[in-house]
């Protein structure tokens, strides 16, 4: 039987919303299998209703009850023991509805999408409140950024909230802060690099940026996850600013948390 995904999404309330295009109704006894990639465990959810009309069908998956852990899941479709991967023909990617997800609190993040392969896939990750970054630029002696607060229930309205902009290097707890705006939950800062540079003149090293926001029980590492570039820190590379005769320049981790490297 040759099943493709034509649609897929993860919906607000974390359901996993299939469009498919089948050749044949789905028989009795067919179950969509959910594996995770790392350790082989699976979950498995009954489908269908035998007989119905071939063509389009639709499929509703709540995923909070499959008690899914953090990592990429593999979708598979079995009957009588004969399985195969569940081919996709989306993309599974809108920056938009990564956004309007990221609005509410929650504790895990769920995203579909269609693997190098062709292949429909989910990934779990943890969804501790962040300050999602969009934009990083040097400019007359400035480092600014600006993003979206994802995850800490915060409304996006027209509402400001009290918030710095911090940067600590923990080889030295030497630290920088500076006003920050916040208006909703769309966050711009920006920090003097001159200020960055004499909180710890003799040392190179790597700062670590997080905001301070009224409302937000805990600072907020800046990271960049809400999009379909894994890997950062091998794909993004910014030019270095000159202060000083210092090079500056932003960076990202292994887990796409962003950072200030200073010297080096």
């Amino acid at each position: 039987m040759r099943v493709v995904v034509t649609d897929a999404e993860v919906t607000l309330a974390d359901v996993l919303s299939l469009r498919l295009a089948i050749e044949e109704p789905f028989r009795d006894g067919t179950e969509l299998v959910l594996r995770h990639r790392a350790t082989g465990v699976e979950r498995t959810v009954l489908l269908g209703t035998p007989g119905a009309p071939a063509g389009d069908a639709s499929l509703a998956v709540s995923l909070a009850p499959l008690t899914l852990s953090v990592g990429r899941w593999d979708a598979y479709l079995r009957h009588e023991g004969q399985r195969a991967r569940l081919r996709s023909v989306d993309p599974g990617f809108s920056l938009d509805h990564l956004d309007t997800y990221a609005l509410c609190k929650r504790t895990l993040a769920y995203r579909s999408y269609r693997t190098r392969n062709g292949f429909l896939a989910l990934k779990i990750a943890d969804a501790e409140p962040v300050a999602e970054v969009r934009a990083v630029w040097f400019r007359e002696g400035r480092f600014e950024v600006t993003g979206l607060l994802a995850y800490t229930g915060l409304d996006d309205d027209d509402a400001r909230h009290e918030a710095r902009l911090a940067l600590h290097r923990r080889q030295s707890a030497a630290r920088v802060a500076t006003a920050a705006t916040v208006q909703g939950v769309r966050f711009h800062a920006a920090v003097s690099l001159v200020d960055v540079l004499a909180a710890d003149p003799d040392a190179s090293g790597t700062w670590e940026p997080t905001l301070e926001v009224e409302g937000v029980s805990t600072p907020l590492r800046l990271g960049s996850r809400l999009d379909d570039i894994d890997g950062k820190r091998r794909r993004l590379h910014y030019p270095a600013a000159q202060v000083d005769g210092v090079a500056i320049r932003p960076c990202y981790t292994a887990d796409d948390e962003l950072r200030i490297e200073v010297g080096g």
